[in-house]
């Protein structure tokens, strides 16, 4: 089987670094309306690359690399080098601990409304200055959920 050569029209998609996912190249070409539909696009088999079906939406795209979609091709032009660094995730980096200013002073987690207090039970801070809602008014709450019943 001897491998042919074809003269096709290519749109040139410009990228600023390489590699670059297909999907991403199929978004900034316009190809598509957005990355759930390009992913769709490339999952379903409607997506060739450099003349082979290509279904792997995160294959790395570099310059020169032709992709054929919806009967029209496009060809990925970088002048950057290539940059293979791999990124680690900033999750997998320990942030440090930060310090009270104050001595004996309490810092607040940042999620919700509640913060642990000392022994790990789950609080939740009152507006009222420590003064509990009296539960009279709702009724009292659910053991099990620990929510109060809504009545109209």
């Amino acid at each position: 089987m001897s491998e042919e050569e074809y003269e096709v029209e290519a749109l040139a998609v410009e990228v600023s670094a390489q590699p670059i996912e297909l999907y991403k190249v199929l978004k900034i070409a316009n190809a598509v309306s957005g990355g759930g539909e390009a992913k769709y696009a490339i999952a379903e088999g409607y997506v060739a690359v450099n003349g082979e079906l290509e279904q792997r939406k995160r294959r790395k795209m570099y310059d020169g690399d032709v992709i054929e979609f919806n009967n029209e091709f496009y060809v990925v032009i970088c002048d950057q080098p290539v940059d293979e660094s791999p990124q680690e995730p900033e999750l997998a980096m320990p942030k440090p601990a930060k310090k009270a200013d104050k001595p004996g002073a309490k810092q607040a987690s940042g999620k919700g409304r509640g913060s642990k207090s000392a022994s790990g039970k789950k609080t939740r801070g009152n507006k009222a200055g420590g003064k509990k809602k009296s539960e009279s008014k709702a009724g009292p709450a659910d053991q099990s959920t620990g929510r109060k019943p809504i009545s109209f």
